[in-house]
């Protein structure tokens, strides 16, 4: 290579002045040729780097993923926002995206827990106005099914029966609840964008069981409340699935630890609360729910199959509790022919065949109903949404390859949430959105929700329940969400602050339009009574 080029402009030099010009080149070429060799043993070093052009800028390279963007701010909130019309009345609303830390004993941050907090911006006096809290379940899930799928002021795209569609988004949803209430969603540690402050941090102590779980977010909940100054503020928990164990804690940890009070509980599609029914009341109480399923099938038989879908399953419910039940607690003492009977009723209410039903020890698991309910047609059903049907690889086998309904809602929630966080609330982080996240060994030892919300009804008069339910929901069916309210309140005398209401959908029961509008309706007319009544003394 040529490093060095002597001017030449065409002049002759001068014959006195030729050496010295021929030995200053001489020179210039030597130190040239070095610093060429240093430059390019640099340039060899950093082969992976273009230089830099003037098209370059601070914003591009701030866009390349990075350990800092890859890291959770604890303590960070972004502020946009919005305006939605609800119930044809115009409801401009403050959102505000980020983190508030979770603190040890000893007052060090030891993770930081994301919110989405929804307030309505027309209003000046907050100390009358409720709010919601808003919890998902899993354990392990992120608070985004019941707020883009909800009672938030944006829901994503689906058609009316809660499949997905194209081109994935969001729009306004006219039946939120922000018209009456503003609302916080929380995502626990490690789900969302929550995470714990670093990897030393004794995550599975701390965050990944029942009891820590409830003892932790009572704690943010108490710092949430603080902050945004919503102590004299009517309070509501919301949770779906486990979120429902959730909540039915913290409405204790929080009279108990926080001495923060609610006035209203309500669990959407519940688990069992930690309330005990193994043996035959676990294997009698889902028929109503297989009954509910091979009705939408129309897998039942001709006069059960014509009659409307609740007026059909009373008469299921009062064969499990009077019959099905006390046959099951029987097991093997049971007649060859009391047998048969049994047999042939649970046939008729649930789709099977009698033979499959004996086959079972009149007890057929959930995970099998699901598999051979339609096996004859080649399809399965889905476990938390049975409306929606699966194909296996094969038609033999004891269950489903995999759940229909939550392939489908991830096809459709995980492109909307990612959409929505980053580009309309403008929350800038390149980490993962976990819809599911890594929570477990979960510690489900000592699950008593059932009974700390119990206690919580029975010492605070203000606390009402509200229990929504679909019928088409396999993993917390309707009917056993029904025995939750009968065990919790055994004596009865908490009769008149329990309601349950059954939908016509699966566990995301506001998936379908026409649930979404009665179920929204049925949150603000709860919210609505229970602060009236909250005017009123405190007392029995």
């Amino acid at each position: 290579m040529q490093i060095l080029r002597p001017a030449s402009n065409g002049l002759l030099l001068k014959s006195s002045f030729t050496q010295l010009i021929l030995s200053l080149n001489e020179l210039m070429k030597k130190r040239f040729t070095l610093f060429f060799l240093c430059w390019s043993t640099c340039l060899g070093l950093y082969a992976q780097k273009p230089a830099a052009t003037p098209k370059d800028t601070p914003k591009e390279e701030k866009s390349t993923p990075s350990a800092a963007t890859r890291t959770l701010n604890l303590d960070s909130h972004v502020v946009t926002k919005g305006e939605v019309t609800i119930k044809g009345q115009r409801v401009p609303y403050r959102a505000t995206v980020g983190t508030i830390p979770v603190w040890d004993a000893e007052g060090k941050p030891v993770a930081g827990v994301f919110f989405t907090y929804f307030e309505r911006s027309d209003v000046s006096d907050r100390s009358a106005r409720p709010l919601v809290i808003s919890f998902n379940g899993g354990p392990g899930t992120a608070s985004v099914w019941m707020m883009i799928g909800y009672t938030g002021p944006r829901i994503l795209k689906v058609d009316d029966e809660g499949y997905p569609v194209q081109p994935y988004g969001m729009r306004d949803n006219p039946q939120s609840i922000l018209d009456v209430a503003d609302i916080v969603y929380v995502d626990p540690v490690n789900t969302g964008f929550s995470r714990p402050a670093n990897k030393d941090v004794p995550a599975a102590k701390l965050f990944f069981g029942v009891n820590a779980d409830i003892k932790y977010l009572a704690e943010w909940i108490n710092t949430f409340v603080s902050r945004y100054n919503r102590w004299a503020s009517p309070k509501y928990l919301i949770g779906e699935s486990y979120g429902t164990t959730r909540v039915s804690g913290l409405a204790l940890e929080l009279q108990n630890a926080h001495w923060m009070y609610l006035n209203g509980v309500i669990l959407v599609s519940p688990t069992d609360l930690g309330i005990e029914r193994q043996g035959p009341a676990e294997g009698a109480l889902k028929l109503p729910y297989f009954a509910a399923t091979a009705w939408y099938h129309k897998a039942l038989p001709s006069d059960l199959q014509q009659k409307d879908l609740t007026a059909m399953l009373p008469e299921v419910e009062a064969f499990t509790l009077e019959e099905y039940l006390p046959a099951l607690a029987r097991g093997g003492s049971l007649s060859d022919q009391k047998r048969k009977e049994i047999a042939a009723k649970v046939a008729r209410y649930s789709g099977l065949s009698e033979q499959v039903v004996l086959q079972h020890n009149l007890d057929v698991p959930a995970n099998f109903f699901w598999k051979e309910l339609l096996r004859a047609k080649g399809y399965t059903v889905g476990r938390l949404d049975s409306r929606y049907r699966g194909v296996d690889s094969k038609d033999a086998g004891q269950g489903p390859e995999y759940n229909a309904e939550l392939t489908s809602w991830l096809h459709s929630f995980t492109p909307a949430i990612n959409q929505y966080m980053r580009e309309e609330l403008n929350y800038k982080t390149d980490l993962n959105y976990y819809m599911f996240g890594p929570v477990w060994p979960w510690d489900n030892t000592n699950n008593h929700a059932g009974e700390n919300l119990r206690r919580a009804m029975d010492e605070n008069p203000y606390l009402h329940l509200l229990v929504q339910s679909g019928y088409y929901d396999g993993a917390c069916d309707y009917f056993n969400a029904k025995y939750n309210m009968w065990q919790i309140d055994a004596s009865g005398r908490l009769k008149d602050r329990m309601e349950w209401e059954g939908y016509r959908s699966g566990h995301m029961m506001y998936l379908r339009k026409e649930d979404l509008a009665t179920s929204n309706e049925r949150l603000r007319q709860f919210i609505q009574k229970t602060v009236t009544k909250g005017r009123q003394p405190a007392k029995f």
